[in-house]
């Protein structure tokens, strides 16, 4: 038996390990869109309502949606983990250069390429900044959640995913919002620091801060084990049911502008789908020349090639408003990624054999998310 051969044997099926509703994301995120134009268009009274309970033009009931969605995920991360660093740093390199130096400057180049010139004659040029405004908040937030789904498919080393994804999260508390308000002022999209701030403060360091305290206190108290088998398995609804319900109440708002302009959803989704190919392949094709081994460079291209699209949403939502061009994009980026993102995955077991023998870095596991 050739080595390719037995390397496609050995991988996983794509679909083990996946959830009901990671397998079928994109699925759940079309129902919601249809279910949110649906609301809006036969009981806009319901959308209306909500919209009133604002305090400091954040929307209450979308707050604490998206916080259901984001806190099941912080809850996950062991930042002790980064103590292993060591063991393999060639992986953690390139992971945080491709996410921070160059994925949001590239999301930035083609998305405007594509939104500002390419699209001129279909898109009016306000509502292209608005779509450009969302594709930079998507570059800006690499993925902390579904990373770990990705990692288990690729038979990555799963602690070692869980260093990439603690020392990415250190670092989007204090990088995303100067990227962001740097690439948003070369759009010539204004959004003032405040607001920036204020986003990241209710939509990472709330979340980040409640969950480490909360693994920490529910580990001295009741066990690692129980904390795993029992606490993470009670969570685990939250997310989907947070980002569903989310979904609907954004299409809600709008079911308009979709109705109104059905082709842009696919021409967002062009620079998107580009840029995340585009980004697998570079860390990818970096951690082949540096000789890293296949079951960390795999989940490194993964983290850079997807996004943290609940921030991305949330942060859309809270600078620009439900009903902005900002908050659709970050949405379209929701319906692309699972199918694109299994593409790749097959991409990367079927190249397996190209890469180092895989060989154990890391002691603990993490589950998925």
């Amino acid at each position: 038996m050739s080595t390719t051969q037995s390397s496609l044997q050995e991988t996983p099926d794509i679909k083990e390990g996946m959830g009901l509703f990671e397998r079928w994301l994109s699925l759940w995120v079309a129902l919601a869109i249809i279910g949110g134009i649906l609301l809006g268009q036969f009981a806009p009274a319901v959308p209306e309502t909500l919209a009133r309970f604002e305090y400091a033009q954040v929307s209450i009931p979308v707050a604490l949606l998206i916080w259901a969605m984001i806190f099941p995920m912080m809850v996950q991360i062991d930042f002790s983990a980064i103590a292993g660093v060591r063991r393999q740093p060639k992986g953690l390199v390139i992971t945080t250069s491709v996410n921070w130096l160059i994925k949001p400057f590239t999301m930035f180049a083609i998305a405007w390429f594509f939104f500002m010139v390419v699209f001129q004659p279909f898109i009016p040029e306000g509502l292209a900044r608005e779509y450009l405004a969302g594709a930079i908040l998507l570059g800006a937030a690499p993925c902390t959640a579904m990373v770990f789904v990705w990692s288990h498919l690729t038979r990555g080393d799963a602690g070692y995913t869980l260093v990439q994804v603690a020392l990415n999260d250190l670092i989007m508390l204090f990088a995303f919002a100067p990227i962001v308000v740097l690439l948003l002022g070369i759009s010539d999209i204004s959004v003032p620091w405040d607001t920036v701030a204020l986003s990241v403060l209710l939509y990472i360091v709330i979340p980040l801060a409640a969950g480490y305290f909360t693994r920490v206190t529910l580990i001295q108290r009741r066990g690692r084990e129980w904390f795993d088998q029992v606490f993470m398995k009670r969570l685990a609804p939250v997310t989907p049911v947070g980002l569903i319900l989310t979904l609907v109440l954004l299409f809600a708002f709008q079911g308009e502008i979709i109705l109104n302009n059905p082709l842009h959803i696919a021409l967002i989704a062009v620079p998107l789908i580009i840029q995340t190919v585009f980004i697998f392949f570079l860390a990818y094709g970096w951690a082949k020349a540096w000789r890293v081994p296949h079951n960390v460079a795999a989940p490194g291209s993964m983290i850079g090639a997807s996004n943290f699209f609940e921030l991305a949403v949330a942060a859309a939502i809270a600078l620009f408003g439900l009903q902005s061009g900002a908050a659709l994009a970050t949405v379209v980026g929701v319906l692309v990624e699972v199918p694109l993102m299994l593409w790749l995955v097959r991409i990367a077991n079927r190249t397996r054999h190209h890469f180092l023998p895989q060989r154990p870095l890391s002691g603990p596991t993490v589950g998925t998310a």
